[in-house]
């Protein structure tokens, strides 16, 4: 496999096998030690970095998230870096994850102050009927309906509203803390790419078993993403930094080939 592949990917690739690897030994060894200061964090969160966002891209979830990573990579980086050379596809991966990292945390940072303005709302005048309208429409779906009922059955109770309120604040205190890992940004810079340097490259889709060129399959999945990250706000997908990924790339591919000259 590794006999044709040039050194960029080559590398790549082994550096996230290590550190899924490492994430296991020390994720169990020390307490999820690799996850708190690798992955990503919101800024909000106490377990959040700078060097996150540098380090979440070579992290993942598992083997299976790992494998169709590193495939793609592998299937479309190796083409890329033979054109480009390996200087220029390097910078690309990493401006490219970079980007779909920094739409990430600008959506979530939409997202979670929605939630935030929520809570905040609901502590200055907590009731049962907003509580229940807050877990009808919003995002919050944990607390039993005999709660409800019970805080409806005697609303002087101040203790209900206390822990009506205790409860969002720790809703929102579990969302900020949900951890992000995956080159997957970077990925779908890469496919980007490939779309963009050889459009009518035909591949060969799984399901269903047809050929489709790469323009359109790079059109279909990016539109996708942006219907599934507007639609599913909250999923434990990051759709908006898949679409981080190509929309950095699709900018870096037209300023390079603005200039006359090689620029790194």
């Amino acid at each position: 496999m590794f006999g044709g592949t040039p050194p960029v990917v080559k590398n790549l690739i082994l550096i996230n096998v290590v550190m899924l690897l490492a994430t296991y030994v020390l994720d169990l060894q020390f307490n999820g030690y690799a996850t708190t200061h690798f992955a990503l964090f919101y800024f909000e969160s106490p377990y959040f970095k700078p060097m996150q966002y540098v380090t979440h891209m070579f992290m993942h979830g598992g083997i299976t998230h790992l494998f169709f990573n590193m495939f793609a990579l592998w299937m479309f980086g190796r083409v890329l870096e033979s054109v480009w050379g390996s200087k220029r596809f390097f910078i690309y991966y990493i401006i490219t994850g970079l980007g779909a990292a920094a739409l990430h945390t600008f959506v979530n940072y939409l997202h979670y102050s929605h939630i935030q303005s929520i809570v905040t709302a609901f502590s200055n005048n907590p009731t049962p009927d907003l509580f229940e309208s807050i877990l009808r429409n919003d995002f919050f779906k944990t607390v039993s309906p005999d709660f409800i009922q019970s805080w409806t059955n005697n609303p002087g109770d101040t203790s209900y509203a206390h822990a009506a309120v205790n409860k969002l604040r720790e809703e929102y205190t579990y969302l900020i803390n949900i951890p992000t890992v995956g080159a997957s940004g970077a990925i779908f810079g890469v496919l980007l790419a490939f779309g963009m340097l050889f459009p009518n490259t035909e591949l060969m889709l799984l399901f269903p078993p047809i050929p489709i060129k790469a323009k359109w399959f790079v059109t279909g999945y990016g539109a996708i993403e942006l219907y599934l990250g507007l639609t599913q706000p909250g999923s434990n997908i990051a759709h908006f930094a898949h679409l981080g990924g190509m929309l950095f790339g699709f900018f870096l591919i037209k300023y390079w080939n603005s200039k006359r000259t090689n620029f790194y």
